[in-house]
């Protein structure tokens, strides 16, 4: 007995409105089927990364580290710095972390001004971040007051191969010592090697000009670093974060790094180059940068990466994939014709109860 076949030939409309063979319906279903296939098979191509930079500003424990001059930063010292502040801190400081996720969490986050390990084990172990299994790395140097950076990370999605501290050169013997530079080699789930580079430049401490040669030391180190990669495989792809202290006009940046805004078009961007994304940042309400001082948004904390991430590859960004995160909870009004500024943990010594004095940037890879 042959099977009876479409009267009109429409087998979408026989399906919906009951006039329908079994062809008919094994014909529609498949197609709709295959529809979803498409429609999952597109959503798969486009798995996020994200990449967070932080100055979490004096992020101190309340216990004296011998060698250091934290006594600032005690119970008894200048700033009261007792558990509950510390506390506080820490929980600001995990919920805007994982605000910054969202539903997936953030991949890697590269923090400045963390005193130690036992201040990175609080805020992964004893926060809401516990629950989200962080591991981390970071650079023990000898500044002063004891300050560091790190590498916090997802280990399903970003596995460490190689991590090193390099050291910046002082211009005297017997000079201040200058904070490590903390660069990690991994690969991420999707198979991709990073090299990324995390980096908190000497301050503008006694003006900007005096203290620029610190600076221009520091980024010479990195320049140096990313040179050698670069060299080995022009597509490395290659991240350089953190505080410099300096915005992208200037010369740490644009002449030692040799890091300029990406050109318009694709075509122009050269592989073994390296750009900045953070130079024409802005977020809204009228915020162009991630620290205020006296009234003045600064580019002080920056993001560099490669060509070879922004030529559309396997995995890739843009310049419009860069965002500072200008979260609610981290601003306050500043009293002039409706702006705002960021929530400091302090003004003067005043426990001011911010989460810190710096915004967070965004970074987002896709592959």
């Amino acid at each position: 007995m042959k099977k009876r076949k479409c009267a009109h030939g429409r087998c979408a409309k026989c399906f919906l409105t009951g006039r329908k063979t079994y062809l008919c319906a094994v014909k529609y279903l498949f197609t709709v089927l295959f529809c979803c296939l498409l429609v999952l098979s597109a959503t798969a191509q486009e798995r996020r990364f994200r990449l967070v930079e932080w100055n979490v500003e004096n992020l101190f424990d309340t216990l004296h580290d011998e060698g250091f001059d934290d006594r600032d930063f005690l119970p008894d010292g200048a700033y009261g710095w007792n558990a509950q502040r510390y506390r506080t801190k820490l929980s600001l400081v995990a919920r805007t972390l994982a605000a910054l996720g969202g539903s997936v969490p953030v991949d890697v986050m590269a923090l400045c001004e963390v005193e130690n390990d036992s201040v990175l084990a609080c805020l992964t172990r004893q926060t809401l971040l516990a629950r989200l299994g962080y591991e981390y790395v970071m650079t023990h140097s000898s500044d002063r007051r004891g300050i560091d950076v790190a590498l916090l990370y997802q280990p399903m999605s970003f596995r460490p191969i190689a991590t090193r501290e390099y050291a910046v050169p002082n211009d005297v013997r017997g000079g201040r010592p200058l904070r490590h530079i903390l660069y990690v080699k991994g690969e991420t789930s999707s198979g991709d090697t990073l090299y990324i580079m995390v980096c908190h430049l000497p301050s503008r401490r006694g003006g900007r000009r005096a203290s620029e040669p610190a600076r221009l030391r520091a980024s010479a180190v990195m320049a140096a670093v990313a040179d050698s990669l670069l060299q080995a495989d022009s597509t490395a792809k290659i991240i350089i974060t953190g505080d410099f202290n300096d915005e992208p006009h200037n010369a740490a940046i644009r002449f030692v790094l040799s890091a300029s805004p990406p050109p318009d078009a694709v075509k122009e961007i050269k592989q073994c180059g390296l750009y900045v994304l953070t130079a024409r940042l802005a977020a809204e309400p009228g915020i162009s940068g991630t620290y205020k001082f006296r009234g003045r948004w600064n580019r002080l904390d920056n993001i560099v990466v490669s060509g070879g991430l922004l030529s559309y590859s396997s995995f890739h960004t843009s310049e419009s994939d860069c965002a500072i995160a200008a979260l609610p909870h981290l601003l306050e009004p500043d009293g002039r014709r409706g702006e705002v500024r960021v929530r400091r943990t302090f003004l003067g010594t005043h426990f001011h109860g911010g989460a810190s004095d710096h915004l967070p940037l965004t970074l987002d890879f896709y592959y």
